[in-house]
């Protein structure tokens, strides 16, 4: 008998609905896991936070300084050599946590959803509430990773976000405008690529290709990229989009166009021309209309918002920067990490001192 006949009459002997209850066995195990590591991840903030509770209290009743803290860390870590996050700045990163958000919640988004040093980013850059809840909701909704939701606050994500001018609430369905909206953005920074204001838009979209990582991060979660230049072919003639994308979550190609001058009405025509081609002959049946983004060096809003109020198919219009130039006071004396994290503890103290002080009046 050969090996193949053997392993066919064993196999002949298991249940017919073996593989269907062993692909739910997975299922379950890695949800199972899943549920570990989140329930994991809950008892470490919640243990963070009641040491920085605990240091923050202490420090308010004896006033404790830096040196006690230095101190705890090493016995701490003398304690328990093998866990990580005993040092003396994330025990200060701890008491900070504690005093900015004493309920373990940021606005409106548990902490315990997010991973410490996504907390950490959050409590240390942004200060007001309102806006340090938009990113908590977002990481935890897009599952963004560190450096991603680093990069967000500092290209100042929730300024841009949903700012592009569309008509998607004339052409789109209620049940989808709003996230298309959502998806969109005004400016986008693709400083990233190196070149400088004069870039005509072949050398553009050649460095948007080189960098597809970085240009898919800016375009934000849910593009997948699917060509440069794709062809259509419409009655024997040829014509090339810029970019074309599909967004897996809205279930739709997104065709994109690049202009390296002041958005003309005529930008609008041409686009609305492209997105009734791909929804014609490459939209599948349960696929949602097609959206296009026009990306100018300019525009004036209400030049596109007329010209886009003519326009059949569904589009927005936004800028794109190349150089974000900083404010000429601070170009040429950027602090080093080492005078930020100084400041950051030194900002922490006259923090405490001052509501110490308040305490006792």
């Amino acid at each position: 008998m050969s090996k193949k006949k053997a392993v066919s009459q064993k196999l002949s002997v298991f249940p017919t609905d073996y593989a269907a209850w062993v692909l739910s066995l997975k299922k379950r195990i890695a949800g199972a896991r899943q549920k570990a590591l989140l329930a994991a991840n809950a008892e470490q903030i919640k243990l963070y936070h009641e040491i920085g509770r605990d240091i923050l209290d202490r420090q308010n009743r004896q006033g404790w300084g830096a040196k006690v803290i230095d101190r705890l860390s090493v016995d701490l870590r003398e304690a328990f050599p093998d866990m990580k996050g005993l040092s003396s700045s994330n025990l200060k990163y701890m008491r900070f946590f504690a005093q900015e958000c004493p309920d373990r919640r940021i606005g409106q988004q548990s902490a315990d959803q997010l991973p410490w040093f996504h907390i950490v980013i959050l409590i240390t850059k942004l200060s007001d509430p309102v806006i340090r809840d938009w990113y908590a909701r977002e990481a935890i909704q897009q599952s963004w990773p560190r450096d991603t939701l680093e990069q967000y606050i500092k290209n100042q994500l929730h300024r841009r976000q949903g700012a592009a001018v569309t008509n998607f609430k004339k052409r789109l369905d209620p049940s989808i405008a709003g996230s298309a909206q959502a998806i969109l953005k005004d400016p986008y920074h693709f400083d990233f690529l190196g070149l400088g204001d004069e870039a005509h838009e072949q050398d553009i979209e050649n460095a948007l290709i080189r960098h597809i990582t970085r240009f898919l991060l800016e375009l934000g979660q849910g593009f997948a990229f699917v060509g440069r230049q794709f062809r259509l072919e419409v009655d024997g003639d040829e014509f090339f989009i810029d970019l074309l994308f599909y967004h897996t979550r809205l279930k739709c190609y997104v065709v994109v166009e690049l202009k390296s001058v002041a958005f003309k009405p005529g930008h609008a025509g041409q686009l609305n021309f492209y997105l009734s081609a791909v929804d014609a002959q490459i939209k599948a049946p349960n696929d949602k209309p097609t959206i296009g983004l026009l990306l100018c060096k300019t525009k004036k809003k209400m030049v596109a918002e007329y010209a886009l109020s003519g326009i059949d198919k569904p589009m927005g219009v936004a800028e794109y920067q190349l150089l974000r130039v900083l404010p000429q006071p601070l170009d040429t004396c950027l602090p080093t990490i080492e005078e930020l994290e100084l400041q950051l503890s030194l900002n922490i103290e006259k923090k405490d001192g001052r509501r110490r002080g308040a305490g006792k009046k």
